[in-house]
């Protein structure tokens, strides 16, 4: 299997797919996309993307890397779909942002040996092909994900495309690292968003504030303005993470609105992410990994929760460059 993918077939090709599809395309490489929306497909092909009518001519393609990039609700039976006719030796990889439900579902049609999880930290409140861009996933945050089962020579082919094309650092994670952390900086921000939205919605003073709203409620409010079902998929999907940090805002501000009510003091409301403001960034150093011993998944999922990078990768040499938070 050869780790640079100069193929890849782009199954969904949406805001994100699409921007894969098209970083890709102006890359040189060959790219072959599926959507099951006609003018999706006629958009991507006018983009220099090989389209092809069905999900089983993208999996015979002969593409040895798959993404698949359709909506959180569609992902199981895109997979059990590609699990009949893609070829063994190809490496598959997605761009959701929950990535345990995911391989929950790979690994049930039977495609967990080749599976690497990836999530672009990116995206607007826009959607379709016509709304993707191919510089939208360059130089971004991608998280990739591994458990114990982890192919070495799929995680190279799926990191090579993200450090190479996508000019992106890899942020290894576990599934459950992942989901937890983006419940906090993706999930729970859309669901804050749209309360805010919710009560204007609901309020007497609805247009007065329509009105007056300006750059903090405009920024604040962003990410609720897309498409709801698309949020509602990735929060319901990642419930439990999202739950458990919705019921610790709710208990905070609960108890900021009592002592509001009260006349009380408020510093530490306001004070308390004081660690996080203007903080700077710790130093860090860069080394060449061996990667592929016994366990290496576990070792570098656990370097990634303390916040190492991989920059790029060797796959002849099995190794990565690592960059990694200086101790102290």
């Amino acid at each position: 299997m050869s780790q640079h993918a100069q193929h890849v077939a782009v199954v969904g090709l949406g805001l994100i797919g699409g921007s894969v599809a098209q970083t890709l395309v102006a890359d040189g490489r060959r790219v072959t996309g599926w959507d099951p929306d006609a003018s999706t497909r006629e958009l991507a092909g006018a983009a220099g993307v090989e389209v092809v009518a069905t999900l089983e001519e993208l999996a015979a393609s002969g593409a040895p890397l798959v993404v698949v990039a359709v909506p959180l609700r569609a992902v199981r039976a895109t997979v059990e779909r590609l699990a009949a006719s893609l070829p063994a030796s190809t490496v598959l990889t997605d761009v959701a942002s929950v990535k345990g439900p995911v391989r929950d579902a790979v690994q049930a049609a039977g495609l967990g040996d080749r599976y690497v999880g990836a999530h672009p930290m990116a995206g607007t409140e826009h959607s379709g092909f016509a709304a993707a861009d191919p510089d939208l996933l360059r130089e971004v945050r991608w998280a990739v994900t591994l458990d114990e089962t982890t192919n070495l020579d799929a995680f190279l082919t799926v990191a090579e495309m993200i450090t190479g094309p996508f000019a992106s650092a890899v942020h290894p994670l576990s599934d459950d690292v992942h989901d937890a952390a983006v419940a906090l900086v993706s999930h729970v921000p859309h669901v804050v968003a749209t309360e805010l939205l919710n009560l204007v919605v609901g309020s007497p003073v609805s247009e007065v504030a329509q009105g007056l709203a300006a750059g903090s409620f405009r920024d604040g409010t962003r990410v609720a303005r897309t498409t709801p079902r698309r949020t509602q998929a990735m929060v319901t999907d990642n419930a439990g993470w999202v739950a458990a940090a919705l019921r610790l805002a709710a208990r905070d501000l609960e108890v900021l609105a009592s002592r509001l009510e009260e006349g009380a003091q408020v510093d530490e409301f306001f004070d308390r992410a004081d660690p996080l403001r203007g903080a700077p960034a710790p130093d860090r150093s860069t080394r060449s990994l061996q990667i592929g011993a016994d366990g290496w998944q576990t070792d570098l999922t656990e370097r990634g929760r303390q916040g190492a990078q991989v920059l790029a990768v060797d796959p002849a040499a099995a190794s990565v460059e690592l960059s990694e938070p200086q101790a102290g």
